[in-house]
């Protein structure tokens, strides 16, 4: 049986709630999907959601039962070892090593994809792993060198050149080479998804793109020569193109992808557009990992009013990208 996995996140955060309602309410991620966490953490949520499924609790995938909620218990953690809705060294560890057993396991191949629950970077370096977010710690245990974070949604799909960098740093950033990978990385994404012929966006960095120098040369000396080199090698591919207009073109289905200069270059248009439907996506793994696009939500944690919105569109993104591999 093919499975994808869900990682519970921040076990004070939302995550555990979003994936047992994101498993509650569909059957069809129901039976193929299981998730790695905590046992006594779910169970607090399974009794407060009223989950009326069972929790089958297993060490292996191999043990997934259908019509069940299926958990990988990972790490052993109690109601009282943490506080919901704040800052824990003790749950920021928990979140690790949740993503550890579910990469492993992703690498030999045991389940197809990993859908991951929201992170809190501050308690993931209270817990001793000093990492700016999931995107680096799948890297780093998978070893890949190249890679970029995507944003999809129904409306517009974006890929960065850069993210959790300052904007001094981000402008730094902007090479020839690193938008090449991320055309690359955008056009075989989308790919994937089923699109035969993608048509990538590439945004300016400076005003207008640039004029011609005349608001700075990023866009004439790096991003204007990737362009040009992507479309002798095949892409379809435009650009550097005001980033004031281009997302508002790729919203009209005039480009299938927008590559990004910078973190909030890209993500202002999606969450504008996607707030609760937005999946983030790691291009360039060995796997597959796809995201909710939102974080813990400390703040309504514990209440049982969180949405799992985003939870299902990461698991509907997921299974498209293990259908078509």
């Amino acid at each position: 049986m093919k499975l994808n996995a869900i990682t519970m996140g921040d076990p004070a955060g939302i995550g555990p709630e979003i994936a047992m309602k994101g498993l509650m309410n569909n059957e069809t991620y129901r039976n193929n999907t299981l998730i790695i966490g905590s046992e006594k953490v779910l169970r607090y949520y399974s009794d407060l959601l009223k989950n009326p499924y069972p929790l089958n609790v297993i060490s292996e995938p191999e043990a997934f039962e259908k019509d069940k909620i299926n958990l990988i218990h990972a790490v052993d953690l109690s109601m009282e070892d943490f506080t919901i809705g704040e800052v824990s060294g003790i749950a920021g560890d928990a979140a690790y090593r949740y993503l550890e057993r579910a990469i492993a396991l992703a690498v030999e191949k045991r389940i197809e994809a990993v859908i991951t629950g929201p992170l809190n970077k501050e308690a993931l370096h209270k817990g001793g792993h000093y990492y700016d977010g999931h995107t680096e710690i799948f890297t780093d245990l998978t070893g890949t060198k190249t890679y970029a974070m995507m944003l999809w949604s129904e409306f517009m799909s974006v890929v960065h050149v850069s993210t959790h960098v300052s904007l001094r740093e981000a402008t730094d950033r902007v090479k020839k080479d690193r938008v090449m990978d991320c055309i690359k990385l955008g056009h075989d994404a989308i790919k994937q998804m089923g699109v035969d012929n993608p048509k990538v966006a590439v945004a300016g960095l400076n005003p207008h793109a640039g004029e011609s120098g005349l608001f700075g040369h990023e866009d004439r000396d790096e991003i204007a020569p990737a362009v040009e080199e992507a479309k002798a090698n095949g892409y379809n591919v435009s650009g550097p193109l005001p980033p004031d207009t281009v997302f508002l073109q790729a919203s009209k289905g005039v480009y299938d992808i927008v590559v990004a200069m910078y973190h909030d270059q890209g993500h202002i248009p999606m969450k504008l557009l996607a707030f609760d439907s937005g999946v983030n996506i790691t291009l360039g793994l060995p796997i597959i990992r796809t995201s909710v696009d939102h974080g813990t939500a400390f703040d309504i944690a514990g209440q049982g009013i969180a949405s799992e919105k985003s939870m299902i569109h990461a698991l509907k993104v997921s299974t498209r990208l293990t259908t078509q591999k």
